[in-house]
């Protein structure tokens, strides 16, 4: 199976309807909108920044930058149902002015510009074996000053179990150490301004996000698929296999 047929058997519209009761309404990322809002605090947005979000999914993120900031944000998503989402949302947000949406590939999309001020990405880049290609694309695109910040899910300190690999296998995930990251982004021409491992915050979102899953309002069969799924996170960020990790970095000349 392709990582695009992939990407779309997983992020179904049922899929995304349980994530958004969760994450919250445009969000489906670890955190939701208190997430986005802590993490951008690192970087300096101004009306006149250009900013790319890498796995817009359906455009929490773009949404707050374009309305807080007044960006301008253009999105990419491997997900046509994502995206199909996103750009029903945009029209019901009123920002199809700041912001647009684009079907594609971060490995080989021809992106609109070559001068954002940011790139900015929430828990992408463990779907993608080829880490360096996509950093050295994207850093191609950034403004001579510009920033790269995300998330991704990283592999803990701890030796990974049988059933963290089959876990891993399953949905053919590509992991690395808070350290191979930070190699990877120096040898795609970046200089690491942060790396900062997050887990601890993860676990207090996780554990956040359970206790609310009663109150989300969907229907009780998919209350106990997603607390199965919940429980599964945790476990293995207690036992320290799967982290969570920060990254900003800048483009090197």
């Amino acid at each position: 199976m392709s990582r695009a047929e992939s990407v779309e058997e997983r992020y179904t519209s049922a899929e995304i309807r349980r994530y958004e009761a969760i994450f919250g309404r445009h969000f489906i990322s670890p955190g939701g909108l208190d997430s986005t809002r802590r993490f951008l605090e690192l970087v300096d947005l101004r009306p006149e920044f250009c900013v790319l979000d890498v796995g817009c999914g359906i455009g929490g993120s773009a949404f707050y930058m374009a309305r807080s900031f007044g960006c301008q944000v253009d999105g990419i998503d491997l997900s046509a149902e994502m995206i199909r989402v996103a750009r029903e949302r945009v029209k019901e947000e009123g920002l199809e002015a700041k912001v647009q949406f684009f079907e594609g590939d971060c490995l080989t999309f021809k992106y609109p510009r070559h001068d954002y001020n940011l790139v900015y990405s929430r828990e992408v880049f463990l779907h993608v074996v080829d880490k360096r290609s996509v950093f050295v694309s994207l850093r191609k695109n950034l403004a001579p000053a510009g920033r790269l910040l995300f998330t991704d899910y990283i592999r803990g300190p701890a030796a990974p179990s049988e059933e963290f690999r089959a876990y891993v296998d399953k949905y053919g995930y590509s992991l690395e150490r808070l350290d191979s990251y930070q190699e990877l982004l120096r040898d795609s021409g970046f200089a690491v301004l942060r790396a900062e491992d997050l887990t601890g915050l993860f676990l207090e979102i996780l554990q956040r996000e359970l206790a609310g899953l009663p109150r989300s309002g969907l229907d009780p069969r998919d209350v106990l698929y997603l607390e199965e799924r919940w429980l599964q996170k945790i476990l293995r960020a207690e036992r320290g296999e799967q982290g969570w990790a920060l990254f900003l970095a800048r483009r090197a000349e």
